[in-house]
């Protein structure tokens, strides 16, 4: 076996080996999820969630940055940047469904209030994570 290969095994290994990994395995599968509904062609969608779309979007991007977020802040509870850096991301992952509804999909279309929508979600969600961390830390 070559000799970069070694040394990469030895570096992934105690990370395999400690299965943290595993605690983002629901911020996963809720992302995948995400893409899977955001990308389904559909003509139909109820009335109930026609006009309660930008709400759905708001509450499925809090939990996706609440879930993303949660393991990341066990590890750095008073650094804020990774709160930063998750929002972001998660932000950025909703700019990306919509420019692929909007592109990519014949019965889907992106709008830019679901986006404002995701992102505040997504600011919510990590904003719960860093109330959860900081009451925790006092107590």
């Amino acid at each position: 076996m070559p000799e970069t290969c070694v040394t990469e095994l030895k570096f992934i290994s105690p990370i395999a080996n400690n299965k943290s990994y595993m605690a983002f395995l629901p911020a996963a599968l809720v992302t995948a999820g995400i893409a899977i509904l955001s990308l389904m062609e559909s003509t139909y969608v109820p009335q109930a969630l026609s006009t309660q779309d930008k709400l759905i979007h708001g509450a499925m991007y809090a939990v996706l940055a609440f879930l993303w977020m949660w393991p990341v802040a066990r590890r750095s509870v008073s650094q804020w940047m990774p709160y930063l850096y998750v929002w972001i991301a998660v932000t950025g992952y909703g700019a990306v469904m919509e420019a692929l509804q909007r592109f990519c999909t014949l019965t889907r279309s992106g709008e830019m209030a679901d986006l404002y929508a995701d992102a505040i979600g997504a600011f919510l969600g990590v904003a719960l994570v860093a109330i959860i961390r900081i009451l925790n830390h006092k107590s």
